[in-house]
């Protein structure tokens, strides 16, 4: 099932992130990965592993997008508390799930499955599991949020898992046009023109840096392809005046 636009957050949950010591590797993942099922990336998080940071987050990015998606917090540790707040935000009760019981079981001997580990199988009252394959703990969906690890593997396992339940928005087009050699600040004026003739299309220019010097990539995304084409155009040919009109 499709929609034209399906907008989503992503909540990325734990102190080692904003320490510095985990450096995140999801966010990236998760953009291009929403963006190729036509799901629209809005905001992401970054919070600490705080019970009340961790509610407020969940219920202000619920309701305000189609999707939430959160990463860490679902281990066997006394900080893993990802599930306790989303069952908090939701009002629900939360408790060990029998089938995330047996899903441990694949991995763990019975025997093995200490209180400790018996954390991973706690799941808020009317959520759905998420299977995961790598180490076999769930994540789980409740309402329109989803709920996933942190480790970047898991946490793509769980990611494909979940895609045949979402709803699919209509895939954005990108083009990018090389600035080839002409600073941002000569062509600045007339792409802001362009970009307040094209409010439903993203148009943005991006520098980077290398030893040959600056070089300046811009780049047309949108929905509509015929006006996206439009818009590369009148670019092109706004680039193609000023490079005639620089001095040699």
């Amino acid at each position: 099932m499709t929609s034209p636009i399906v907008s989503a957050a992503l909540l990325v949950i734990g102190d080692e992130i904003l320490s510095g010591r985990t450096k995140d590797k999801n966010i990236g993942y998760v953009a291009e990965y929403l963006t190729g099922l036509g799901i629209d990336l809005r905001e992401v998080r970054v919070v600490p592993d705080v019970e009340s940071e961790i509610v407020a987050a969940v219920n202000a990015l619920r309701i305000r997008y189609d999707y939430l998606f959160t990463t860490g917090g679902i281990g066997p540790t006394h900080d893993d508390i990802t599930a306790d707040c989303v069952a908090k935000a939701f009002g629900v009760p939360i408790d060990v799930n029998p089938r995330a019981v047996e899903m441990l079981l694949q991995r763990i001997k019975r025997d093995d499955l200490n209180e400790a580990r018996l954390r991973m199988a706690r799941i808020p009252q009317g959520a759905e599991l998420i299977e995961n394959p790598i180490s076999r703990a769930p994540g789980f969906r409740l309402g329109n949020v989803v709920v996933m690890a942190g480790v970047p593997a898991i946490m793509q396992a769980m990611l494909d898992n979940v895609v045949p339940g979402l709803v699919k928005g209509v895939p954005v087009t990108a083009e990018t046009i090389d600035a080839a050699g002409l600073p941002e600040g000569l062509y600045a004026a007339g792409l802001g023109q362009i970009a307040a003739a094209f409010p439903a299309l993203s148009i943005g220019s991006y520098p980077s840096y290398s030893p040959a010097g600056f070089t300046n990539q811009i780049i047309v995304r949108g929905r509509d392809l015929p006006l996206l084409k439009e818009a590369v155009s009148r670019i092109q040919r706004m680039l193609a005046g000023l490079r005639t009109d620089r001095p040699l």
